[in-house]
């Protein structure tokens, strides 16, 4: 059984355009990830005939923000047209604003029940919006300890317990191992737990970011508890190089990557 496998372009062979990382990334079999596509040549990435499995779904307001929810919604609408061009099948949306650098725009240090009912609702609007344009929404956990401090319901638990309740096939996990590895642990009993609900993973090692094998997480046990639970979707290499830019350093990681997941 084998696993879908994608690169996030915005973190590897940085000294290249985006398009040519694209290229890259496609010529050694990988599907690919995107982060914000506003101001990006749309019709060229679509021409490089790669298979782009997620972007970024939205640019503003907060999931779990009364004042705020209009704006995600309103943001994830506006790139969908893209999503469609590309054919990506995943949009990816956080549970608070993200502002520069990853950090909370409004940083808020503990969880409410308004706060949950509000993202509840938000993601069932999702759900509606992503089944009338056939995209999915794809609810990423955070960790709030190193990268994303003041964002709330952000741990794997409470994505899947979000994504669970709206239990709608257009909202899914987008469930990040590096991410869960910080703030929760137990990562094998956690893609056990999430397996209903995960509509693409993403991986990098702890500590540092990079590729598998750089750090403390064993990937190929990871894997090997994916495979039971029957999951051949997509798992994404959301990293840098350890090696840095170059394109030895990035083909490097991207082998590692491959060699963890058994491709």
């Amino acid at each position: 059984m084998s696993f879908r496998l994608a690169v996030c372009a915005e973190m590897v062979y940085g000294e290249l355009p985006l398009i040519e990382r694209v290229r890259r990334i496609q010529g050694q079999g990988y599907e690919v990830e995107l982060w914000d596509t506003r101001g990006r040549h749309i019709a060229a990435l679509a021409a490089t005939g790669a298979r782009f499995s997620s972007m970024s779904g939205y640019f503003g307001g907060s999931l779990i923000d009364p004042a705020g929810a209009a704006e995600v919604l309103a943001s994830a609408e506006k790139l969908i047209p893209t999503a469609l061009e590309l054919g990506v099948e995943r949009m990816v949306v956080h549970p608070a604003e993200l502002g520069e650098g990853g950090r909370a725009v409004r940083p808020l240090h503990r969880s409410t029940g308004e706060m949950w009912l509000t993202g509840l609702r938000t993601l069932e609007r999702l759900a509606m919006l992503g089944e009338k344009h056939g995209v999915t929404f794809a609810l990423e956990n955070l960790n709030t300890i190193l990268d994303h401090p003041g964002i709330p319901l952000a741990r794997a638990k409470d994505t899947m317990a979000l994504v669970s309740a709206v239990d709608h096939p257009n909202v899914r996990m987008m469930l990040d191992l590096y991410h869960a590895q910080i703030g929760e642990g137990n990562l094998i009993e956690l893609v056990r737990a999430a397996r209903p609900w995960i509509g693409e993973i993403q991986v990098a090692d702890v500590p540092g970011r990079f590729e598998p094998g750089t750090g403390e997480i064993n990937y190929r046990a990871v894997a090997s508890a994916l495979r039971d639970a029957g999951y051949t979707g997509v798992i994404g290499l959301e990293a840098g190089a350890f090696g840095g830019q170059s394109l030895e350093a990035g083909d490097t990681a991207l082998a590692a990557f491959g060699s963890a997941f058994d491709v």
